[in-house]
């Protein structure tokens, strides 16, 4: 009888051992064999979640047995890293956790607000009209002083860090204290000793940027307006005037070449340099930290006139004299003409 009873005991030892074995492996044991990035949207659930981890995962079914015993109800949107070797266990708890990994933000140069939110969308999960209603809210913009038309300079090219679910309000409301935090007080004091607002300093450097693509270039062409601005000269600049052009015939308009007549039919516009002394209403461009810098640092000299090198292509021959830039002027002219460059 003895016997029996230990023999049964062995044999219920050995099934529950099995199958406690057969769960520890299914709940510990590797399943995911690469690694690989998911996103998981903010209002996902454990029936739409399964698209993202259907390539990830052998088996769905046990990811929700084991969810289940967890009490792992609905996965925190976001974007997670998830590692060979992880297990289900490992997985329930990285998705309830919300411990997802940051993304890096990038935007270049980008010329209007509507560029803007295309470009940010493209690397967060909302989208651009989203982001372009925040970066336009009549009350964020009255509440920090800034207009449609201005508010582009808030946006400092860079690289920043953002989770991937951020909402279009918090990434706005995260690049106004990034912006802050750029005008710092040794920039703060720079702007001032010239007689600079913030504004005032990114539209000039929309200018410069527009100007000139070599950041070489750009602490010189900064001085050269400076000179022009304290002068009360007018600055003269043809990005203004391609601005003008394109308010009227819209953003895809191209102007290689600036011509007289683009001057007259833009001179009622407040963007016109030419015609109106002073900065224009705002900036005409995003401007990046270079260019921004370059007129917080302008090199010191008396030039007031600039051309188009056509011996060093890609940067300007400079005048101090109106009758040096116009020999410099009528070079160019004939370069550009010869090259076929009507408009």
């Amino acid at each position: 009888m003895k016997n029996k009873i230990l023999i049964t005991i062995s044999i219920l030892l050995v099934a529950v051992g099995a199958v406690g074995f057969y769960f520890y492996n299914k709940i510990f044991s590797p399943v995911v064999t690469t690694n690989t990035t998911i996103y998981v949207s903010s209002n996902s659930d454990m029936g739409t979640f399964e698209n993202s981890l259907k390539d990830v995962i052998p088996s769905y079914e046990d990811f929700l047995w084991v969810a289940d015993k967890k009490k792992f109800k609905t996965p925190k949107g976001g974007m997670y890293v998830v590692k060979k070797g992880m297990n289900l266990n490992d997985l329930v708890n990285l998705f309830r956790s919300g411990n997802q990994t940051a993304v890096n933000v990038t935007f270049n140069n980008q010329d209007t607000l509507e560029k803007l939110a295309g470009r940010v969308a493209q690397q967060l999960e909302t989208d651009s009209i989203s982001l372009l209603n925040a970066f336009k809210d009549p009350k964020f913009l009255q509440e920090n002083d800034f207009t449609e038309k201005s508010v582009l300079g808030m946006y400092i090219p860079n690289q920043y860090e953002f989770y991937w679910n951020t909402s279009a309000e918090r990434f706005r409301d995260k690049m106004l204290k990034q912006y802050n935090q750029f005008w710092n007080k040794s920039r703060l004091d720079k702007a001032s000793k010239l007689g600079l607002n913030e504004d005032q300093v990114i539209t000039l450097a929309s200018i410069v940027q527009k100007e000139t693509a070599q950041i070489s270039e750009r602490p010189k062409v900064a001085g050269l307006y400076l000179n022009r601005y304290k002068n009360k000269w007018p600055l003269e600049a043809d990005p203004t005037i391609i601005y003008a052009l394109r308010e009227v015939n819209g953003q895809d308009f191209i102007v290689k070449r600036v011509l007289f007549r683009d001057i007259e039919n833009t001179k009622n516009s407040p963007y016109n340099t030419y015609k109106n002394a002073g900065l224009p209403p705002s900036l005409i461009a995003m401007p990046d930290i270079s260019s921004i810098d370059a007129v917080l640092n302008p090199a010191k000299h008396d030039y007031f006139f600039m051309c188009a090198s056509i011996d060093n292509i890609g940067f300007h021959e400079f005048a101090k004299t109106l009758s040096q830039h116009n020999r410099n002027a009528a070079k160019y002219q004939r370069w550009i003409s010869n090259q076929g460059i009507k408009r």
